[in-house]
């Protein structure tokens, strides 16, 4: 039996969830992938075109799948297409659409009546009409990943000379400038089997200074039951309901206002560090669904009596990374630790104020705040990292 995944560059989801995921559950795997050069020896990787369902439909014909998947922002539209041709559990691919089409995912939840956020779209070469009244404001890619390109915005000026700083990097890229939802960053993690919804949690997120949105740390904080109950009416909107989404969002007044919603695993390792917390094996789960295999078959658990907090270290300029620690996992006490490399030593990258500059990330398990949060703290005073210019 072979499960297919569609990807593009090599990242720890695949290579340290969805692979020994797979090799559990006793499924062969290939990788569909336009890079294969980037990938590390061993693993099984094809060659396609994976943004064309057709070409992706046509690398699965040697051997028949019994599942199609994938873990990338910019390929769910593209394999959830070819999913239902394959006659294979998957997606919506409106949905999937519509998740990464940031101005079309607005109107949608505009028209079910649910939130208004003004949003207007500015395509390649456009100036943008924006009237006086909607600053501050927040412009960034239509259908942008990870913060980038996105920035605060307070005055007209300011938009003119971001845009062009956008385009003078991306000059085919469409923009959305949308009115600054203000509040505090969270997040909400759910499993899905198309007709059921399962909520895993959430998280608060920090984010670094303005004018960027870089997040800079995470904390364990599932949405209390009336957020939960308003998250779950926008994701029906936008007919969310199939595997795992990310959903971030601010509370104002009581009420929830999406920022954005991410039809895959949260990303930057917390995908792998949400299965520890969890205590369950979350790849695997994601996998059973695209089986098709319902929701109530998965052992999820009902409450969890554990906390979790995550920071990642964050280049704070540009130049080379001469030294960092390695890999390193270790308990305090009851306390697990984990600092996972994201910027191998020897490397030069420009800082570019967005989750591009993470130099690492570090998390604490354990059974309460107080107890991660003072790990945490003697963990990172003993680790240094040094960039030169």
């Amino acid at each position: 039996m072979r499960l297919y995944l569609t990807a593009l560059n090599p990242t720890d989801a695949v290579l340290e969830g969805f692979l020994p995921a797979a090799a559990s559950l006793g499924l062969s795997v290939t990788v569909l992938t336009d890079r294969p050069a980037e990938w590390p020896a061993g693993v099984p990787v094809a060659r396609c075109a994976v943004r064309d369902p057709a070409a992706v439909v046509a690398a699965t014909a040697a051997t028949r799948p019994v599942a199609l998947l994938s873990n990338s922002d910019h390929l769910q539209e593209a394999t959830a297409i070819a999913a239902r041709k394959l006659g294979l559990p998957g997606k919506d691919p409106d949905a999937a659409r519509l998740c990464k089409d940031k101005a079309a995912a607005r109107r949608v939840i505009a028209a079910a009546g649910l939130d208004l956020v003004r949003t207007i779209t500015v395509d390649p070469g456009a100036a943008p009409q924006v009237p006086d009244g909607m600053f501050p404001a927040v412009v960034k890619p239509r259908e942008g990943v990870a913060s980038e390109d996105a920035y605060l915005v307070v005055d007209r000026a300011e938009l003119v000379d971001r845009i062009a700083e956008i385009r003078g990097r991306r000059p085919d890229v469409a923009l959305v400038v949308e009115e600054y939802l203000a509040g505090e960053l969270r997040t909400f993690e759910t499993l899905g089997d198309g007709a059921a919804l399962a909520s895993l949690g959430g998280w608060r997120t920090g984010l670094g200074p303005p004018p960027t949105f870089t997040e800079e740390s995470l904390a364990w904080s599932p949405p209390a039951e009336q957020e939960s109950t308003q998250l779950r009416a926008r994701l029906d909107a936008l007919g969310v309901g199939f595997g795992a989404c990310h959903t971030e969002y601010v509370i104002s007044d009581g009420r929830v206002r999406l920022i954005e919603v991410n039809y895959r695993l949260i990303g930057d390792r917390m995908d792998l560090i949400l299965s520890e917390l969890l205590g369950v094996p979350l790849f695997e789960h994601v996998i059973r669904l695209h089986l098709g295999e319902p929701l109530a078959a998965l052992d999820l658990p009902a409450t969890i009596d554990r906390y979790a907090e995550v920071e990642y270290v964050c280049a704070d300029r540009s130049g080379r990374l001469v030294a960092a620690p390695g890999r390193l996992d270790t308990v305090d006490g009851v306390v697990r630790l984990g600092c996972h490399p994201l910027r191998e030593v020897g490397r030069a990258a420009e800082h570019t104020g967005t989750n591009r500059d993470y130099l690492a990330v570090l998390h604490a398990v354990g059974p309460d705040q107080g107890a991660v949060r003072r790990s945490l703290d003697a963990f990172r005073a003993d680790l240094q990292w040094t960039i030169v210019e």
